[in-house]
């Protein structure tokens, strides 16, 4: 990894992960891809272009295709559910539930679009509460990589990890943070910025204003030390108690809901296991509106500016 040495991505994380699912279609012949209809959007259509025989387009209507994809595991293969987050996780949420989680199935989810990325879209295709709803889900794992190589690693740890995972793919690129060697795992972390006065944690897009907020508190002699927190269920217990055991601070941002996101979750574990100032950051009990996604990051206090404020916040010196 290299924040200090970021390049503009030329392709969002959703291209990204077909294209390794693609790749992958030639090394397990029984490996099968489900579609709602949008499969030029997701670009779950390069594995369908390779694979038509193994790729399955339901057509608009989430449940049957995850229930279609929960029967094809069930007779043994590993599937892959491919949609737009927010109608993977409320449509299709039965099915999801009942189908897959309960069963224990090897469904992995693509999941487009998340958090407020498809900022033009408007609410209708914005994932805001999407972590919440999969987290909740008994057997379910989590995983939202940042850019171009942890979305094609983060796509081998969801096939290699037993059971269904969820993971969050953006609808636009943004950086490329990561090396063809960094590794990924579930349950794992990347420590992106050394510091030693607060910890930042983030995930997906929001990572990168995370890196940009440790630049702006550095010019005010702050340390800030930037997690990637890219496997959120289950997240890196030890990788966090290690940072809070230097920086005794910890500022939690994601474009998602405050309500039960990665937020909620660390606050409880901290309160349990190391209480130290704490600050929580994404849409507090609202909707996010359409418009320029610079802006929108702006407006909900997820810019990097933002951040920043929130961390000298919690340290008593704004």
């Amino acid at each position: 990894m290299r924040p200090h040495a970021m390049t503009p991505a030329t392709v969002p994380t959703r291209r990204a992960f077909s294209e390794r699912m693609a790749e992958y279609g030639a090394i397990d012949g029984d490996f099968v891809v489900f579609e709602a209809d949008i499969g030029y959007s997701t670009f779950s259509h390069l594995f369908g272009d390779k694979y038509p025989e193994r790729y399955f387009n339901m057509g608009i209507a989430e449940g049957n295709m995850v229930s279609a994809a929960a029967g094809m595991a069930a007779d043994g293969r590993t599937a892959v559910a491919s949609s737009y987050g927010v109608f993977i996780t409320m449509r299709a949420l039965e099915s999801v539930r009942t189908f897959v989680c309960y069963p224990d199935l090897n469904v992995k989810f693509l999941s487009s679009h998340g958090g407020f990325t498809p900022a033009i879209d408007g609410v209708t295709h914005q994932a805001t509460e999407d972590i919440a709803n999969m987290t909740t889900l008994p057997n379910m794992k989590v995983l939202v990589p940042a850019d171009t190589w942890a979305s094609r690693k983060l796509f081998d740890v969801a096939i290699e990890t037993p059971g269904p995972v969820f993971v969050r793919l953006m609808r636009d690129p943004i950086l490329d943070l990561y090396e063809p060697g960094d590794p990924f795992r579930m349950g794992g972390s990347h420590v992106v910025i050394e510091g030693t006065d607060v910890t930042i944690v983030s995930y997906g897009d929001i990572v990168f204003e995370a890196i940009g907020a440790a630049g702006i508190l550095a010019k005010n002699g702050i340390r800030a030390e930037v997690i990637d927190m890219y496997s959120v269920k289950p997240f890196d217990r030890e990788g966090l108690l290690k940072s809070l055991d230097k920086t005794g601070a910890l500022v939690v941002a994601e474009n998602h809901q405050r309500r039960n996101g990665l937020g909620y979750e660390l606050s409880n574990f901290c309160l349990k296991n190391k209480v130290v100032p704490f600050e929580n950051l994404g849409l507090e009990d609202t909707f996010a509106e359409s418009g320029s996604y610079g802006k929108l990051l702006e407006k909900y206090g997820l810019s990097r500016a933002r951040i920043a404020e929130a961390a000298k916040r919690i340290l008593g010196r704004v």
